[in-house]
This record gives C-alpha cells, structure tokens and sequence, in this order.
C-alpha cells in the first residue's frame, strides 16, 4: 500500500472543529488497518473538544480490515470493532483475564492514538474483536460502551453482591441507558430498576427500555424507591453521571449488603466509614470500560436482543455533520449518536 494521508477532523479546542491532514499508515508486524463505518460519540469526547486533541478522537469504531500486517491471522474484508485499550497481553493483568486494567498498555484509542472519527484506523490485532457482515457497523458500536462498560459495572457489583434482585442508576445518558438495558436482560422483567436525571427525553427513552424514571426536578428518590417496593433501598446502585451529588443519592439509596459502582469519571465522594460502610455492609467499587474477553458473549446477546437494544441508538449522521451532532448530543436531545462514513 502506498503512502498516502487521509483528511479527518481535528479537534482545536474551544468547541472548533476543522479539517487536517494525518498519515495512512501501513500496518506492521500484529497490526490492522480498518476502514471505519462508524463511530459512537461519548461524553468523554467533551474534554477534546473543548481542549483540543492532537490526535483524531473516537474510542467507539467498528470497520472492516483493509489491510493486515505480517504475523496476524485477521482475513481483509473482515468486519469488527476496536477495544479502546490497546493492551499487551502479557502482564499480570492480561494473563488474569483482566485486560482493562493492563499493566504496560500500549495506548487508547482517539485519545493517545488516532482513533474512529478518522477514514482509516491503524490497530493491534490483539484489540480487535470480529463480529462479520451480520451486524450493522452502527449496531456493532453498541458492544462497546453501551453494552461492554455496563456490563462490567453489573459484574463489579455482582462480585460483591451475587443476589441482585434491584437497580438504581444514577444519570440517563447513553451508558446509564446501556446499565439499564443490561440489567433488564440479565435480571429479567420482574427486578425494579430505577434511574434518576433531569433530561426529559432520555429519562423517556430509559422508560421505553424498562426502568423507573425517577425525575429529580420535581421527585424525591426515597419516595420513587418506596413507591417501587424499595423503602429498605435497592441491592445496587451504578452512578453514570460523575457528579458528588449523585453518588451521595446512590449511597443513601441503598440498602444492607448494597454495592454503590461508579462508573462516571468526575467529582468525589465523601462518606462515614461506619454509617455507610461498616455498620450496613456495604461496598463502594470502581469500574473502569470492560475487559476484552466479555465481547463475546455481549455479541450473542446483542444478537438476540437487536431491536430491544438498538433503541438506545437515536440518530445518525454523516462526518459532514460531525458539530450538528456533538450539539444535540451534548445538549442532551439525543440517545446514542453514531457518526457513519
């Protein structure tokens, strides 16, 4: 393959996105090079866009092999999305399956390197998962924060608390609407799941999807979890939003042997060792993305369950479009945005 550049976004802070050159790179030794389809948009990219990046963001790609380095084993013209962590495989995190919290990790994805929001991705094969021509590449993104990062904070709780039977979430974005579609499909219809936010139109979507909408402009939570049959509080508490206010509801929300997960970056959280963790039995944990090996069998559920989960995605745009919907997305008017090419 010749050397070549490709024109993608660059993100030069204070909201502004223009147009730069960045190289094509052939893929090397373990490498692949991906033609993007689609990318998903984050909260996180909010910090870029507004410090700028000087690479091209997007942590959320699904693509096909375009072309496949020595020493891989990847098929051009396969389909698959990108884990954000480009891990090594061999520390003591690796070899324990726990590929998230990888030891000597080689990057992230849009954020050290160039990432989805790019014509062309350049990636470890070893961070690549296939998911064939069945999925649409828009749909195949929900395997990654809508579906792997919540799926890691249900397993964080049930590390601790393995008879959850209740849910409370903590912010109606796309990855608090992702806990609640998770939930839904691991718990059943029966187990109350409750989320909590002050946007209109996402604590709709997450009714749509199954869960208690708890408006916090005009409810109070201990009232929402006593009208569910929750006054002694609910077994889980997962906290999307980030925020200290937040965490302290959750905290409060919960009941004896709770597990409170955090899973937003952001603010703090103080609390009383014994009131709110010795003398109730209850445990605060953190849960960063997902480990690797849950792609699989995220896959076969999305594959069951794809009109059901594909109602978090709300809108689609063209790159052409890309500040049009980074204005509705971080305005909170939409669900899921996926960026297709």
């Amino acid at each position: 393959m010749r050397a070549r550049t490709q024109l993608v976004p660059h993100f030069a802070g204070r909201g502004r996105i223009v147009s730069w050159e960045r190289p094509v790179h052939d893929p090397g030794a373990g490498e692949l090079l991906l033609q993007v389809r689609a990318n998903a948009l984050c909260g996180t990219d909010r910090d870029q866009l507004h410090n700028g990046s000087d690479v091209t963001p997007g942590h959320e790609a699904a693509g096909d092999v375009v072309a496949a380095g020595p020493g891989t084993s990847t098929q051009v013209g396969t389909s698959g999305v990108v884990f954000l962590m480009d891990f090594c495989g061999e520390c003591r995190s690796c070899r324990a399956g726990a590929t998230n919290q990888c030891l000597a990790k080689r990057a992230d994805m849009g954020f050290t390197d160039d990432g989805g929001l790019g014509q062309f991705e350049r990636i470890h094969e070893t961070n690549f998962f296939a998911t064939g021509p069945e999925l649409d590449p828009a749909e195949a993104t929900l395997l990654l924060d809508v579906m792997g990062t919540t799926s890691q904070a249900l397993a964080r709780a049930a590390a601790v608390r393995p008879d959850i039977q209740s849910v409370l979430v903590a912010g109606a974005g796309p990855v608090g609407l992702g806990v609640v579609a998770m939930a839904r499909l691991v718990l059943g219809p029966g187990s109350p799941i409750l989320i909590t936010d002050l946007n209109p139109y996402r604590l709709e979507l997450a009714e749509r999807l199954g869960a208690v909408p708890v408006d916090l402009r005009h409810r109070k939570l201990a009232s929402a979890l006593r009208d569910a049959g929750l006054a002694e509080g609910a077994d889980v508490a997962i906290d999307t939003a980030g925020r200290e206010s937040a965490r302290r509801s959750l905290l409060d929300g919960l009941g004896r042997r709770g597990v409170l997960v955090c899973v937003g970056h952001g603010q703090g959280l103080t609390i009383s060792v014994s009131d709110d963790l010795i003398g109730p039995e209850r445990a605060v944990v953190g849960s960063e993305y997902f480990r690797y090996e849950a792609l699989s069998a995220n896959d076969e559920l999305l594959r069951r369950n794809r009109a059901y989960l594909g109602q978090i995605i709300t809108h689609r745009f063209g790159i052409g479009d890309l500040e049009e919907a980074y204005r509705l997305f971080l305005a909170g008017e939409t669900g899921k945005v996926v960026i297709e090419q």
